[in-house]
Protein backbone atom coordinates (compact mmCIF):
# COMPACT_ATOMS: atom_id res chain seq x y z
CA UNK A 1 0.00 0.00 0.00
CA UNK A 2 0.92 3.86 -0.37
CA UNK A 3 -0.10 6.50 1.72
CA UNK A 4 -0.02 10.31 1.17
CA UNK A 5 -0.58 13.42 3.82
CA UNK A 6 -2.37 16.23 2.22
CA UNK A 7 -3.60 19.49 2.67
CA UNK A 8 -7.46 19.72 0.97
CA UNK A 9 -9.90 22.69 1.08
CA UNK A 10 -8.71 24.01 4.50
CA UNK A 11 -7.58 20.96 6.21
CA UNK A 12 -4.57 18.56 6.67
CA UNK A 13 -5.81 15.13 5.67
CA UNK A 14 -4.14 11.50 4.96
CA UNK A 15 -5.22 8.80 2.21
CA UNK A 16 -4.12 5.65 0.70
CA UNK A 17 -3.11 6.60 -2.77
CA UNK A 18 -4.90 4.53 -5.69
CA UNK A 19 -3.52 5.31 -8.97
CA UNK A 20 -4.32 9.06 -9.54
CA UNK A 21 -6.30 9.29 -6.74
CA UNK A 22 -6.21 9.57 -3.02
CA UNK A 23 -9.07 7.90 -0.67
CA UNK A 24 -9.37 10.67 1.95
CA UNK A 25 -9.31 8.52 4.98
CA UNK A 26 -8.48 11.14 7.37
CA UNK A 27 -11.90 12.46 6.54
CA UNK A 28 -13.50 9.64 7.78
CA UNK A 29 -14.84 10.24 11.44
CA UNK A 30 -13.29 6.79 13.18
CA UNK A 31 -10.04 6.92 11.25
CA UNK A 32 -7.22 7.82 13.01
CA UNK A 33 -5.87 11.78 13.04
CA UNK A 34 -3.06 11.56 11.10
CA UNK A 35 -0.85 9.48 8.85
CA UNK A 36 1.44 9.00 11.70
CA UNK A 37 -1.31 8.18 14.14
CA UNK A 38 -2.27 5.25 12.06
CA UNK A 39 1.52 3.72 11.72
CA UNK A 40 1.48 4.41 15.85
CA UNK A 41 -2.02 2.62 16.29
CA UNK A 42 -1.12 0.26 13.42
CA UNK A 43 -4.34 0.95 11.26
CA UNK A 44 -2.51 1.38 8.03
CA UNK A 45 -5.22 -1.22 7.19
CA UNK A 46 -7.99 1.51 8.32
CA UNK A 47 -10.64 1.46 5.44
CA UNK A 48 -14.25 3.00 4.91
CA UNK A 49 -15.82 5.05 2.38
CA UNK A 50 -13.79 7.38 1.53
CA UNK A 51 -13.91 9.94 -0.83
CA UNK A 52 -11.95 9.84 -3.94
CA UNK A 53 -9.63 13.16 -4.36
CA UNK A 54 -7.87 13.27 -7.94
CA UNK A 55 -4.32 13.74 -7.06
CA UNK A 56 -4.25 16.68 -8.77
CA UNK A 57 -6.63 18.59 -6.41
CA UNK A 58 -4.08 18.37 -3.16
CA UNK A 59 -1.02 19.85 -1.92
CA UNK A 60 1.10 17.13 -0.36
CA UNK A 61 3.00 17.63 2.74
CA UNK A 62 6.22 15.69 4.04
CA UNK A 63 4.93 12.40 4.44
CA UNK A 64 5.16 12.48 8.29
CA UNK A 65 5.18 16.34 8.76
CA UNK A 66 5.84 15.86 12.72
CA UNK A 67 8.63 13.19 12.83
CA UNK A 68 9.51 12.97 16.99
CA UNK A 69 13.08 11.94 15.44
CA UNK A 70 14.82 12.82 12.01
CA UNK A 71 17.98 10.35 12.44
CA UNK A 72 20.76 10.64 9.34
CA UNK A 73 23.30 8.47 8.24
CA UNK A 74 26.82 9.40 7.03
CA UNK A 75 28.69 8.14 4.03
CA UNK A 76 26.98 4.55 4.11
CA UNK A 77 27.66 3.87 0.66
CA UNK A 78 31.27 2.59 -0.61
CA UNK A 79 31.16 4.84 -3.39
CA UNK A 80 30.22 8.52 -1.24
CA UNK A 81 32.78 7.31 1.36
CA UNK A 82 35.55 7.09 -0.97
CA UNK A 83 34.86 9.98 -2.77
CA UNK A 84 34.56 12.10 0.34
CA UNK A 85 38.29 10.08 1.27
CA UNK A 86 36.80 8.75 4.38
CA UNK A 87 38.35 5.78 6.36
CA UNK A 88 36.24 2.62 7.34
CA UNK A 89 34.44 2.83 10.30
CA UNK A 90 33.14 0.07 12.57
CA UNK A 91 29.99 2.20 13.34
CA UNK A 92 27.46 4.33 11.58
CA UNK A 93 27.89 7.76 11.73
CA UNK A 94 24.57 9.46 12.94
CA UNK A 95 23.43 13.27 12.60
CA UNK A 96 20.14 14.78 13.42
CA UNK A 97 17.58 16.93 11.24
CA UNK A 98 14.69 18.77 12.76
CA UNK A 99 11.33 18.67 11.48
CA UNK A 100 10.87 22.19 10.45
CA UNK A 101 13.58 20.93 8.08
CA UNK A 102 10.85 18.97 5.89
CA UNK A 103 9.09 20.05 2.55
CA UNK A 104 6.88 17.98 0.07
CA UNK A 105 7.24 16.93 -3.36
CA UNK A 106 6.50 19.65 -4.97
CA UNK A 107 7.16 22.79 -3.04
CA UNK A 108 10.26 24.99 -3.31
CA UNK A 109 13.39 23.52 -2.29
CA UNK A 110 14.85 27.13 -0.64
CA UNK A 111 18.58 28.03 -1.05
CA UNK A 112 19.52 29.73 1.98
CA UNK A 113 20.88 33.17 2.13
CA UNK A 114 23.80 32.12 3.97
CA UNK A 115 25.72 30.17 1.39
CA UNK A 116 25.86 28.76 -2.52
CA UNK A 117 26.91 25.48 -1.63
CA UNK A 118 24.03 23.75 -2.28
CA UNK A 119 24.03 20.42 -2.71
CA UNK A 120 21.63 17.12 -3.16
CA UNK A 121 21.66 13.71 -1.34
CA UNK A 122 19.65 11.09 -2.66
CA UNK A 123 18.28 8.96 0.16
CA UNK A 124 15.86 5.97 0.98
CA UNK A 125 13.99 6.88 4.17
CA UNK A 126 12.51 4.61 6.73
CA UNK A 127 9.46 5.48 8.99
CA UNK A 128 9.63 3.40 12.05
CA UNK A 129 6.31 1.99 12.87
CA UNK A 130 6.77 -0.29 15.83
CA UNK A 131 8.89 1.61 18.29
CA UNK A 132 11.80 0.09 20.66
CA UNK A 133 14.74 0.33 22.64
CA UNK A 134 17.48 -2.10 22.46
CA UNK A 135 16.00 -3.54 18.92
CA UNK A 136 18.02 -7.12 17.70
CA UNK A 137 18.91 -7.27 14.13
CA UNK A 138 17.21 -9.95 13.46
CA UNK A 139 13.69 -8.14 14.71
CA UNK A 140 14.44 -4.35 13.12
CA UNK A 141 12.32 -4.68 9.78
CA UNK A 142 9.43 -5.88 11.67
CA UNK A 143 9.93 -2.08 13.23
CA UNK A 144 9.68 -0.55 9.64
CA UNK A 145 6.35 0.76 8.52
CA UNK A 146 7.68 1.94 5.15
CA UNK A 147 9.67 3.87 2.93
CA UNK A 148 9.62 7.27 1.13
CA UNK A 149 12.49 9.41 -1.09
CA UNK A 150 14.33 11.62 1.13
CA UNK A 151 16.64 14.46 -0.27
CA UNK A 152 19.11 15.57 2.24
CA UNK A 153 19.86 18.92 1.15
CA UNK A 154 23.08 19.90 2.53
CA UNK A 155 25.36 23.27 3.00
CA UNK A 156 28.69 22.14 2.66
CA UNK A 157 30.86 25.17 3.89
CA UNK A 158 28.65 25.18 6.81
CA UNK A 159 29.00 21.47 7.36
CA UNK A 160 32.21 21.81 7.20
CA UNK A 161 32.88 25.01 9.38
CA UNK A 162 34.19 22.83 12.63
CA UNK A 163 34.07 19.44 11.02
CA UNK A 164 29.95 19.18 11.84
CA UNK A 165 27.05 17.60 10.13
CA UNK A 166 24.13 19.46 11.97
CA UNK A 167 24.37 23.29 11.10
CA UNK A 168 24.94 22.39 7.31
CA UNK A 169 21.90 20.09 7.62
CA UNK A 170 19.32 21.89 9.50
CA UNK A 171 18.48 25.03 7.40
CA UNK A 172 14.56 25.48 7.02
CA UNK A 173 13.13 24.18 4.00
CA UNK A 174 16.20 21.96 2.62
CA UNK A 175 15.01 18.30 2.74
CA UNK A 176 12.22 17.41 0.54
CA UNK A 177 10.53 13.76 2.11
CA UNK A 178 7.60 12.33 0.08
CA UNK A 179 5.72 11.62 -2.18
CA UNK A 180 4.70 8.76 -0.52
CA UNK A 181 4.98 5.75 2.41
CA UNK A 182 5.52 3.06 0.77
CA UNK A 183 4.79 -0.46 2.94
CA UNK A 184 7.15 -3.50 3.08
CA UNK A 185 4.73 -5.42 1.32
CA UNK A 186 5.27 -3.37 -2.08
CA UNK A 187 8.93 -4.49 -2.52
CA UNK A 188 10.19 -7.91 -3.72
CA UNK A 189 14.04 -6.90 -3.12
CA UNK A 190 15.12 -3.79 -0.84
CA UNK A 191 18.69 -4.94 -2.12
CA UNK A 192 17.85 -4.65 -5.64
CA UNK A 193 15.82 -0.68 -4.79
CA UNK A 194 17.95 1.76 -7.09
CA UNK A 195 18.68 5.50 -5.71
CA UNK A 196 19.33 8.49 -7.73
CA UNK A 197 19.64 11.84 -7.90
CA UNK A 198 18.77 13.60 -11.16
CA UNK A 199 19.40 17.54 -11.32
CA UNK A 200 17.87 19.29 -14.90
CA UNK A 201 17.40 15.60 -16.20
CA UNK A 202 20.89 14.50 -15.80
CA UNK A 203 21.24 11.39 -13.42
CA UNK A 204 24.10 12.53 -10.72
CA UNK A 205 23.84 10.03 -8.29
CA UNK A 206 22.92 5.89 -8.65
CA UNK A 207 23.58 2.98 -6.64
CA UNK A 208 21.11 -0.24 -5.29
CA UNK A 209 20.33 -0.45 -1.69
CA UNK A 210 22.70 -3.18 -1.57
CA UNK A 211 25.90 -0.96 -1.72
CA UNK A 212 24.81 0.55 1.70
CA UNK A 213 27.62 -0.05 4.02
CA UNK A 214 25.42 -0.53 6.89
CA UNK A 215 22.01 -2.14 6.23
CA UNK A 216 18.83 -1.23 7.62
CA UNK A 217 18.87 -3.82 10.04
CA UNK A 218 22.03 -2.89 11.53
CA UNK A 219 21.31 0.98 12.12
CA UNK A 220 17.49 0.31 13.32
CA UNK A 221 19.41 -1.99 16.00
CA UNK A 222 22.37 0.57 16.49
CA UNK A 223 20.42 4.18 17.12
CA UNK A 224 17.62 2.13 19.04
CA UNK A 225 20.51 1.61 21.80
CA UNK A 226 21.12 5.02 22.42
CA UNK A 227 17.61 6.28 21.67
CA UNK A 228 14.07 4.78 21.46
CA UNK A 229 12.29 4.88 18.50
CA UNK A 230 8.69 5.61 18.19
CA UNK A 231 6.41 5.16 15.36
CA UNK A 232 6.82 7.80 12.66
CA UNK A 233 10.84 8.22 13.28
CA UNK A 234 12.23 8.98 10.38
CA UNK A 235 15.87 7.39 9.44
CA UNK A 236 17.53 8.49 6.79
CA UNK A 237 20.08 5.87 5.43
CA UNK A 238 22.68 7.66 3.17
CA UNK A 239 23.52 8.74 -0.24
CA UNK A 240 25.47 7.42 -2.75
CA UNK A 241 28.82 8.71 -4.43
CA UNK A 242 27.74 11.30 -6.85
CA UNK A 243 27.57 14.24 -4.78
CA UNK A 244 27.90 17.97 -5.93
CA UNK A 245 30.51 18.82 -3.91
CA UNK A 246 33.07 15.87 -5.13
CA UNK A 247 32.67 16.45 -8.14
CA UNK A 248 35.20 18.59 -10.19
CA UNK A 249 34.61 21.43 -10.45
CA UNK A 250 31.86 21.12 -7.91
CA UNK A 251 27.93 21.36 -8.81
CA UNK A 252 25.89 23.09 -6.74
CA UNK A 253 22.20 23.46 -6.82
CA UNK A 254 21.10 26.95 -7.70
CA UNK A 255 17.40 28.91 -7.99
CA UNK A 256 15.92 27.49 -11.11
CA UNK A 257 17.13 23.77 -11.06
CA UNK A 258 14.44 21.25 -10.60
CA UNK A 259 16.08 18.03 -8.50
CA UNK A 260 14.56 14.54 -8.56
CA UNK A 261 15.10 11.63 -6.44
CA UNK A 262 13.59 8.55 -7.80
CA UNK A 263 13.69 5.51 -5.87
CA UNK A 264 12.73 2.09 -7.88
CA UNK A 265 9.81 1.12 -6.39
CA UNK A 266 9.53 3.83 -4.32
CA UNK A 267 8.52 6.62 -6.41
CA UNK A 268 9.92 10.14 -7.68
CA UNK A 269 10.34 13.17 -5.23
CA UNK A 270 11.05 16.66 -7.67
CA UNK A 271 11.22 20.00 -6.49
CA UNK A 272 12.58 23.06 -7.75
CA UNK A 273 15.23 25.20 -6.23
CA UNK A 274 14.23 28.74 -5.23
CA UNK A 275 16.22 31.02 -3.46
CA UNK A 276 15.18 32.40 0.19
CA UNK A 277 13.47 35.63 0.34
Amino acid sequence: MRFATFFYEGRTSWGRVDGDDILDLGGLPDAPGTLKDAVAQDRLDFDGPAARLPRHTVTLLPVIPDPGKILCVGHNYESHRKETGRAKVSYPSIFTRFADTLIADGAPLVMPKASADFDFEAELAVVIGKGGRNIPETDAMAHVAGYACFNDGSLRDWQWHTTQFTPGKNFPGTAPFGPELVTPDEISDLDSVLVQSILNGDVMQEAPVAHMIFPIPVIIAYVSQFTPLSPGDVIATGTPGGVGAKRTPPVWMKPGDEIEIRISGIGSLKNTVRAET
